[in-house]
C-alpha cells in the first residue's frame, strides 16, 4: 500500500514512522524542498514536491491512501487526484476555513473522503503499545517554561521540528 502523508509537521513526521512500521510505502507530500531530506530520514520511500507540476502529474493515481495533516488553508482537490481508484483521503488537520470540494474530485475514481479526531482509551493504548513494539516516538525539542512565548512565535513561523515539549522541571 502506498500511503501519502500530506504535511511534515507534528502529525506528519509520526505518520511516516507509523506507515513504515505497518508495512506501507510512505510517500511524503510537501510544498517545501527543504523537507525532502527530513522526510527520507524519517522513513519516507519517496517525496512528491506539491509545488512541482511535473511531480504532481507523475503522482496522479498512484496512492492508496492520503493522511492529510495540514491545518492551514489548502486546495484538497489537487491531492485527491493523487489517489488511485477507491482510494481514501483522511483529514486529521483542522483548517479554520472550509474546503472547496469539486464533486468530480471524488466521484471519478470512486474516492472517499473521511476524517478522524482521536480514538478512545482502548485505541490509544493499542497505538502506544504499537509505538513501544516498533520503537516509534515523536521527534521533540525540549523547552523551558520561560521560553513558551518564543516557542509559540516559532510555531507561527513553522520553525518547529516537530514537537515542543515543556520541561516541567523548569516551572
Amino acid at each position: 500500500m502506498k500511503v501519502g502523508i500530506l504535511g511534515l509537521g507534528g502529525l506528519g513526521h509520526l505518520a511516516i514512522k507509523f506507515a513504515k512500521a505497518m508495512g506501507a510505502s510512505p510517500v511524503m507530500l510537501t510544498s517545501s524542498e527543504n523537507k525532502v531530506a527530513d522526510a527520507q530520514a524519517l522513513g519516507a520511500d519517496s517525496v512528491i514536491l506539491t509545488r512541482d507540476p511535473e511531480q504532481m502529474q507523475a503522482g496522479m493515481g498512484t496512492l492508496d491512501f492520503i493522511l492529510n495533516t495540514i491545518s492551514a488553508p489548502h486546495d484538497i482537490n489537487a491531492y485527491l487526484a493523487l489517489l488511485k481508484r477507491n482510494g481514501t483521503m483522511c483529514l486529521v488537520g483542522m483548517p479554520e476555513e472550509p474546503y472547496s470540494l469539486y464533486p468530480a474530485s471524488i466521484v471519478f475514481g470512486d474516492k472517499s473522503l473521511s476524517g478522524s479526531l482521536i480514538g478512545g482509551l482502548k485505541v490509544t493504548q493499542e497505538m502506544m503499545d504499537f509505538c513501544v513494539e516498533n520503537n516509534i516516538g515523536a521527534n521533540i525539542e525540549m523547552i523551558d517554561i520561560k521560553d513558551v512565548n518564543d516557542a509559540w512565535h516559532r510555531m507561527e513561523k513553522n520553525d518547529v521540528k516537530y514537537r515542543f515539549v515543556i520541561d516541567m522541571a523548569s516551572l
